[in-house]
């Protein structure tokens, strides 16, 4: 089940806002809360019991399942942080196997682009302080790869709901 294209709007606002949160969480600190990723898991939930009764479920708890197990590898050889492949596996939740593709290949293109960004902002000279404000600016930091979760999943969501967003002006 898509609940991406199913879910009520004031649900998917609050994904939205989730998935922001993760993103400042990663820039700020490397680190993606498991509350956050908790709370995207439980948007899903209610996205469900909204829909009632669903046949294709088992799409989406197969690609949460999928995403953790190969995140767990990734994760295991330093590929990935932990936190990113919680809330990838959470937002997994959200799809099923025609938006799945979809997302990951989002959330890739966005990476793509955040890691470029990030390894050009490296080159310029920072002060101690952003430095230690922003660890992933420092020459060996990591990737806030959460950021790219959150812009893939929202740019996809976006183009799936394009015709039914209401806009109040």
């Amino acid at each position: 089940m898509n609940l991406l294209t199913s879910a009520p709007q004031w649900l998917i606002f609050i994904l939205y806002g989730l998935l922001v949160l993760a993103a400042l969480e990663d820039a700020g600190r490397l680190r993606i809360s498991n509350l956050t990723s908790g709370a995207v898991v439980i948007g899903a939930f209610v996205a469900i019991a909204l829909d009632g009764p669903i046949v294709g479920l088992w799409q989406n708890l197969l690609l949460f399942v999928v995403i953790l197990a190969i995140g767990t590898l990734l994760f295991a050889r330093k590929l990935m942080g932990g936190g990113d492949i919680k809330l990838l596996a959470a937002a997994a939740l959200w799809c099923d196997f025609s938006t799945g593709w979809k997302a990951l290949v989002a959330v890739a293109i966005a990476g793509g682009v955040e890691t470029t960004l990030v390894l050009a902002a490296r080159a310029a000279n920072w002060s101690d302080a952003t430095l230690a404000r922003f660890e992933f600016l420092q020459r060996r930091g990591g990737i806030p790869y959460g950021i790219a979760i959150a812009a893939g999943l929202i740019l996809v969501t976006w183009w799936l709901r394009a015709d039914r967003l209401t806009f109040y002006f």
